[in-house]
C-alpha cells in the first residue's frame, strides 16, 4: 500500500468517526469551498453546498489532503467565473505563519540545500551562502518555540492593533490554529466586508508598519536641530515612544543584545555605545512628555531614522499579506485535516490561546494531534537527507538521515509520512 492511500484511508476514517465534530461555518451556503486530492497538487474549486449533510459527505468521501472555503460571501459560490458569482463582501483575514518570519530556532531545524552546489545551511537563507544561487530547497519545521512566535503575533495583532486602534469586539474575531506553522484570524464584521482589496492593503500596512512617514509622525529638522516624537501623540507615534522607552529601560547588556542584532536595527555599534550613554537623559526626556529636542552624540537625522525603523520591527505584527488584501482567498476549513501534518485545524477562543500548545495539548476537544493511539507504532525508512529533531507529547524522535530504519508512535508516524519525509517499512 503507497502511502497516498494510507493517509488518504486514514483521513477517510476520522472523517467517518468525528464527522459531528466538522464545525458549520457562518453563511456556509454563500461561502466557496475547495480542496487538494491526494492524488494530484492542484486545487479544486468553485463548489457549494446548500445544506450542512453535503458538506459532511464530501469531507467523507473526499477525505481531501487539504480542506479550504472563502473569507467572501456570494449569491452563486459554485460558478467558476469570478465575475459572475455575485460578490457580496469578504471578511478580513489575518494569516501568521512562521514561514514567512525569522525566529532563532529555525538555525536548529529549517535546512536548505542549494540546487547548485548542494551546500547545507540552515535558518531563513535567501542564497547559497557558498555560490550565492538562489535556488534552494527547503525542509520546514515545527517545535514548541516556533509555534509559540507565531501564537505571540496573535496577541501583539488582537491587543496591540485590532482592538485598541481598530475598536473590534473580540467576539468579531474567529480564531483557528493553521494545523502547521501558524494561526488564522478572520474578523466578520459587515463594515469589513465592504472594504476593497485596495482599503485593505491600508489596514496591512499599518499592522505592518509599512510606508510609515517619520516627518508626518514628528522627526523633523529645522536650524541643524531635530526634533523628535512626543510620548503622548497617538496610534504609531504613541506606540514608538512606548517601545523606546520600554527598550531603555531594561539592563545596557539587554539593550545591547537588541540593537546590536543586524536583523532588528541596522545602526554602526559605536552609535548605538553614544546612545547608551545619553540613554537617562533620553528617558527623563520622555517621561517629562514635554521636549522633544532629540540631541545625541553621532545621531543625525538619517542615523534617527534607521533607529525609528528598528523600533517598528519591534511593535509590527508579521502577517502574510497577500492573504489579508485578497478577497478571493481561500483559507482552510476549521476542523479539517492539515494533509503537511496530519493535525487538525482547530478553532479556539482567544482566552483559551495563552495555554495552547498545539504539539502537547491537554485539553482533549482543543487538541490538534488527532492520530494519537496507546502502544501503536509504525516502522519507516527515512528518504529526506536529514530529519530534525522531533518532538510531540513530551517525546522526542531524532534526528535521522537517509536510509534510516525507526519505529515510532503512530502520530509521529502519520507527521513524517504527511511531511514526506519517510515512506513505510
Amino acid at each position: 500500500m503507497s502511502e497516498i492511500i494510507y493517509l488518504k484511508r486514514l483521513f477517510q476514517k476520522y472523517y467517518k468517526e468525528n464527522n459531528n465534530k466538522i464545525p458549520l461555518i457562518n453563511q456556509f451556503d454563500r461561502r466557496e469551498f475547495g480542496y487538494i486530492p491526494w492524488e494530484k497538487q492542484i486545487m479544486i474549486r468553485h463548489m457549494g453546498f446548500n445544506d450542512p449533510y453535503q458538506i459532511k459527505r464530501f469531507f467523507i468521501e473526499s477525505a481531501p489532503k487539504h480542506a479550504y472555503l472563502s473569507g467572501s460571501l456570494y449569491k452563486n459560490p459554485e460558478i467558476q467565473i469570478m465575475d459572475q458569482k455575485g460578490y457580496e463582501g469578504c471578511d478580513l483575514i489575518i494569516d501568521i505563519d512562521v514561514d514567512h518570519f525569522y525566529t532563532p530556532c529555525k538555525e536548529d531545524h529549517d535546512i536548505s540545500y542549494c540546487k547548485a552546489c548542494g551546500k547545507k545551511s540552515y535558518g531563513m537563507p535567501e542564497k547559497c551562502p557558498k555560490c550565492g544561487n538562489l535556488r534552494l530547497e527547503s525542509l520546514n519545521w515545527i517545535c514548541d518555540r516556533c509555534l509559540n512566535a507565531a501564537k505571540n503575533e496573535v496577541f501583539k495583532i488582537v491587543y496591540d492593533f485590532l482592538i485598541p486602534d481598530f475598536g473590534f469586539d473580540p467576539i468579531q474575531l474567529d480564531l483557528a490554529f493553521s494545523g502547521h506553522r501558524g494561526y488564522h484570524l478572520k474578523i466578520q464584521n459587515e463594515k469589513i466586508r465592504t472594504l476593497s482589496s485596495e482599503e485593505r492593503r491600508e489596514i496591512a500596512d499599518y499592522l505592518t508598519g509599512q510606508n510609515i512617514s517619520f516627518e508626518v509622525i514628528g522627526l523633523t529638522e529645522h536650524s541643524n536641530t531635530i526634533y523628535g516624537l512626543f510620548k503622548d501623540s497617538i496610534g504609531w507615534a504613541h506606540k514608538i515612544m512606548n517601545k523606546i522607552e520600554e527598550i531603555l529601560s531594561k539592563p545596557k547588556n539587554e539593550i545591547k543584545q537588541i540593537m546590536f542584532d543586524k536583523r532588528r536595527f541596522d545602526i554602526n555599534p559605536q552609535i548605538i555605545n553614544s546612545l547608551l550613554n545619553y540613554k537617562d537623559d533620553f528617558l527623563q526626556m520622555i517621561k517629562e512628555k514635554k521636549k522633544n529636542i532629540w540631541s545625541i552624540e553621532g545621531f543625525g537625522l538619517k542615523t534617527w531614522q534607521k533607529f525609528l525603523e528598528g523600533i517598528i520591527k519591534e511593535i509590527a505584527v508579521e502577517i502574510d499579506v497577500p492573504v489579508t488584501i485578497d478577497i478571493h482567498r481561500l483559507i482552510r476549513y476549521p476542523g479539517s485535516l492539515h494533509g503537511k501534518t496530519g493535525f487538525r485545524v482547530q478553532e479556539i477562543h482567544l482566552d483559551e490561546l495563552d495555554d495552547f500548545n498545539p504539539l502537547d495539548e491537554n485539553i482533549e476537544k482543543l487538541d490538534p494531534i488527532v492520530f494519537t493511539s496507546k502502544n501503536v507504532t509504525n516502522k519507516l525508512e527515512i528518504i529526506e537527507k536529514e530529519v530534525p529533531l522531533t518532538k510531540m507529547k513530551g517525546e522526542g524522535y531524532g534526528p535521522y538521515k537517509k536510509g534510516d530504519i525507526v519505529e515510532v508512535p503512530h502520530h509521529f508516524a502519520v507527521f513524517f509520512l504527511c511531511k514526506g519525509v519517510a515512506k513505510m517499512k
